[in-house]
C-alpha cells in the first residue's frame, strides 16, 4: 500500500485508550480492543492554529516526568478537514508492542511551521539533571503487514 511509505514522515498522533472496558492504560494495552490511535501526517507549511496551544504547553514539560494543566483545549481542532482515513489492526509503537491498536490513519495532512516542529523535536526522554536526550527518533520501522487488512473510508 503506498501509505505505508508515508508513514516515515513526521506525524502526530492522537492515543486513546478504552476506559469505559478498562480501568487503567496497562490493562487496556493487553486487549485487542483496548487502544485506539488517530495519526494525522504533518507538512511542512504555516504554522496551524489548532497545535499552537499544545506547542506553548511544551516548555513546561521538556524532560521525562514533568506535567503541565493543559484545559479548554479541543483535540478535533488537530484533525484535518478531510475525514478520510485508512485503517487497520496493529501494536503499539513501544515496548512492549502489543497488538492492542486500532489505527486511524488521516489521508490529509495538517501544516505545521518549521518554528513548531522544532518545540517538539527540542522535547526530551532525559529527566532534569540528566544528560539531554532528544526525542528525535522515537518511532520503529515500519513493520510487514503480515496478513493485515488495510481499509479505507475513501475508494
Amino acid at each position: 500500500m503506498s501509505f505505508l511509505k508515508t508513514l516515515q514522515t513526521s506525524q502526530l498522533h492522537l492515543v486513546h485508550w478504552n476506559s469505559e472496558k478498562y480501568s487503567i492504560f496497562a490493562e487496556a494495552c493487553k486487549n485487542l480492543d483496548g487502544c485506539a490511535v488517530l495519526t494525522v501526517f504533518l507538512q511542512i507549511g504555516s504554522a496551524h492554529s489548532g497545535l499552537q496551544k499544545v506547542v506553548d504547553a511544551l516548555s513546561h514539560i521538556k524532560t521525562k516526568g514533568k506535567q503541565a494543566a493543559f484545559t479548554n483545549f479541543d483535540p478535533s481542532a488537530l484533525l484535518p478537514t478531510s475525514k478520510n482515513y485508512w485503517s487497520y489492526i496493529g501494536s503499539l509503537t513501544h515496548p512492549p508492542l502489543n497488538e492492542c491498536v486500532t489505527w486511524i490513519i488521516f489521508k490529509e495532512p495538517i501544516s505545521i511551521s518549521p518554528d513548531q516542529l522544532n518545540q517538539f523535536r527540542g522535547l526530551l526522554s532525559s529527566g532534569d539533571g540528566e544528560k539531554e536526550n532528544p526525542i528525535l527518533d522515537n518511532h520503529r520501522p515500519t513493520q510487514p503487514l503480515k496478513g493485515r487488512e488495510v481499509k479505507a473510508s475513501f475508494s
